[in-house]
């Protein structure tokens, strides 16, 4: 069993964030107060008239190694707990690579959760670091500890799975052995500890790739979709000539993914809400790699390249 205790993000949503050691706490505590975006983000809450509320978390998790995962949940802002039977009971959670970290590749991370919790029928969004980066048994135990969590917590009881690079190994490995997740998505992922993907059909799965990777070639993705074995349900999208990152094509892949996890959640974003919404650029090309650096996605052995 997982206890939670989460603090509010004060000045930074970049993280980590302040772990508060409690082992022996039986229950979560909670201080929620609307916090906003940063420079930077603050146009889609001019355009949406929304803006989501962002709480700094740690999960007490009990399996495996003793101590906390930490990450940065984004909620609707008028998203009532639990979830009423009308809406829809889904959230996304946001795993990085090797190196942990909460921002993701070309920090789209960042951006894709404000805009996925402020879209009109907003989704419930985690970007979660790991204890252990790069050691998938106990990056699993986090991504169990943190779905326990949003439906201890919120009722929500199916979820979107997203990883980049490394992350793909704790997405599949999940989603291989739990119905709760209703698809997948990868950006860049290694196939190393994938076998798990073999179960997901017909479950959606989005698979994202550059061609010009030097840290796993785009040949992962396309092995990917072979395993997965199901083109019906399955999209595998390679960008000419991008890298680990793709630093490229960061606003394109941003948006795919924007969109795969609406309709995993059953949503539609209208044509107007696109434009207002997911195609609203929240980070410029040259914060990318710095704000990358400062939530920790760029710790080795993870690079850009």
């Amino acid at each position: 069993m997982a206890h939670y205790i989460s603090t509010l993000a004060e000045n930074s949503l970049l993280g980590p964030p302040v772990i508060e050691r409690r082992p022996q706490a039986k229950k979560w505590r909670r201080q929620c107060e609307p916090h906003y975006p940063q420079r930077g983000l603050n146009p889609l809450e001019k355009r949406a008239h929304r803006a989501a509320v962002i709480e700094a978390l740690t999960i007490n998790v009990d399996e495996g190694l003793d101590g906390f995962v930490s990450g940065f949940l984004h909620m609707p802002p008028d998203f009532i707990k639990p979830a009423p039977t009308t809406h829809h009971r889904t959230a996304a959670i946001l795993l990085s690579g090797a190196g942990g970290g909460v921002t993701g590749p070309s920090s789209i991370y960042l951006s894709l959760a404000c805009k996925l919790a402020t879209l009109s029928t907003g989704i419930p969004t985690l970007r979660l670091d790991y204890r252990a980066p790069a050691r998938n048994r106990y990056c699993v135990q986090d991504v169990r500890a943190a779905m326990a969590y949003l439906e201890d917590m919120y009722g929500l009881n199916r979820f979107i799975l997203v990883g980049w690079s490394f992350g793909g190994a704790p997405v599949f490995t999940v989603a291989g052995g739990d119905k709760r997740v209703v698809g997948c998505a990868t950006v860049a992922s290694q196939t190393a500890e994938t076998e798990g993907i073999r179960k997901l059909a017909p479950r959606p799965l989005l698979l994202l790739h550059g061609t010009a990777d030097r840290t796993l070639s785009s040949t992962c993705s396309e092995r990917l979709f072979s395993m997965y074995g199901d083109r019906r349900n399955g999209r595998l999208q390679l960008f000419e000539g991008d890298n680990h990152v793709l630093s490229g094509n960061a606003q394109a892949a941003e948006a795919m993914l924007c969109d795969f996890i609406a309709s995993c959640a059953g949503l539609r974003i209208g044509e107007e809400e696109h434009a207002m919404v997911v195609e609203e650029e929240l980070i410029q090309d040259g914060e990318r790699k710095s704000l990358m650096k400062r939530g920790g996605d760029l710790r080795a052995p993870e690079t850009e390249d």
